[in-house]
């Protein structure tokens, strides 16, 4: 097991303390004199940005926000990455309470800063970390608060993000399956990087304590059933899961069971590094006539199938930094100068799949460059664009079921998005 943090440390921008909750006994309040020294010390050294101090026996890990630092103090050997996604959601937790996190908002509220640390940290380990539920019983004016106010039913439970007795009209689910695609081209024209981000974003109003149960298209759970994949089937890589999922379960046999927190929550991140087809190609020719005039044909083709249109497509081209009088033509969609971009900015509402798009432009440059003048960097095309109803890496929800012992029915919603990620085009 992970060892403990010995003490929480809110820190001004000047080191000074502003609130500390020691939880073992083992550090003292000079702990945070030595952590902001050794901090000065590592500004000096732009080679180490580490958000990890240690020193005579003591680690201190650390994050910033705003003018507030937040560290921890430990004698023992803890988790690091686990100590510093904590300090993150105590950010989290005090910008739900206070608005905005700052040394001001500490200051006037450091009763309930005492209390929230005292229910999401118990004797150096993490526990309560969920906003809703510890704004049921810990409420924002201190002084108003019931001493005899039974914890909810999250604390005593294992299903931490979860409440009991939640009602709704009406039960539903709405679940977005969202990719960003990633693409970086050479001045070849070749791929150098290819590879797709999604999520499934959910959004759930369902009444009791549901459980949900989630099927994919996923290539090992169909061979360990002994289905036949015939390429629809899909290899995801780096799945990373909400807290709700038993990992136990997908571990054991690949299936998705959950029960959900109420509202909105990403279920699942994953990513595929397989190279995937661009779903929009650019292709750019640039002609100079007599550094004094600069020519542009610029070509984007979808390459995706015809039954899918992509929507709110943007092509950005960069222009030189002194191109003047600019004479733009499309074939479809609008085009313009963006001077304070130095860019070209085509801009196509619907692009149907198959189908291909040109764009003129003629500018003029007022200055004039040595022969054997350095030429300036130049800017990728960048490309934005959302293809609704389509997925790049072809998953597919298989079912999405709901069990809840009340015997409710509820309407599961299905809906897919691809999305340009960092989508750029070094061909000019």
């Amino acid at each position: 097991m992970a060892g403990a943090v010995s003490a929480l440390f809110l820190l001004d921008i000047k080191g000074r303390v502003l609130i500390w909750r020691d939880y073992r006994g083992d550090v003292s309040a000079v702990q945070a004199e030595r952590f902001f020294t050794k901090l000065i010390e590592k500004e000096g050294d732009h080679e180490s940005h580490s958000p990890v101090v240690f020193d005579d026996g003591i680690s201190y890990m650390f994050i910033q926000h705003n003018n507030v630092f937040l560290m921890t103090a430990a004698r023992q050997n803890c988790n690091a990455v686990s100590i510093l996604l904590f300090l993150h959601r105590v950010v989290d937790v005090f910008k739900h309470y206070f608005v905005e996190l700052e040394e001001e908002s500490l200051r006037d509220n450091f009763v309930v800063v005492y209390e929230l640390l005292d229910e999401m940290m118990d004797f150096g380990y993490p526990q309560y970390t969920e906003a809703k539920i510890l704004s049921e019983f810990i409420k924002t004016d201190a002084y108003r608060m019931e001493v005899t106010q039974r914890p909810p039913m999250a604390v005593t439970n294992a299903v931490s993000w979860r409440s009991e007795g939640i009602r709704y009209k009406k039960n539903e689910v709405f679940l977005d399956v969202v990719e960003s695609v990633n693409i970086l081209v050479n001045s070849n024209g070749q791929i150098i990087r290819s590879d797709v981000v999604g999520a499934l974003k959910m959004r759930t109003y369902l009444s009791g304590m549901p459980e949900c149960k989630l099927g994919l298209n996923d290539r090992v759970l169909l061979e360990a059933q002994g289905r036949t994949t015939k390429g629809k089937a899909i290899d995801l890589d780096d799945i990373k899961f909400h807290q709700c999922v038993r990992l136990a379960r997908f571990e054991n046999d690949r299936t998705i069971s959950f029960i959900p927190p109420d509202g909105t929550f990403d279920l699942m991140t994953y990513r595929l590094s397989t190279q995937v087809k661009p779903p929009i190609w650019v292709e750019a020719q640039v002609d100079r006539h007599s550094r004094s005039r600069i020519e542009m044909m610029v070509k984007a083709r979808s390459q995706f199938k015809e039954r899918s249109t992509a929507t709110s497509v943007e092509i950005e081209l960069p222009v030189p930094s002194d191109a003047t009088n600019p004479s733009i033509r499309t074939s479809m969609g609008s085009a313009a100068y963006a001077p304070e971009h130095d860019a070209l900015v085509w801009k196509i509402k619907s692009f149907p799949g198959g189908k291909e798009y040109m764009c003129r432009a003629e500018f003029s440059l007022p200055s004039i460059t040595a022969e054997d003048a350095i030429p300036e960097r130049k800017a990728p095309i960048r490309v934005k664009f959302e293809i609704p109803y389509f997925t790049i890496s072809g998953i597919q929800v298989r079912y999405l079921k709901i069990i809840e012992k009340s015997g409710y029915l509820a309407l599961p919603w299905v809906r897919y998005i691809t999305m340009a990620g960092e989508y750029e085009l070094r061909l000019i």
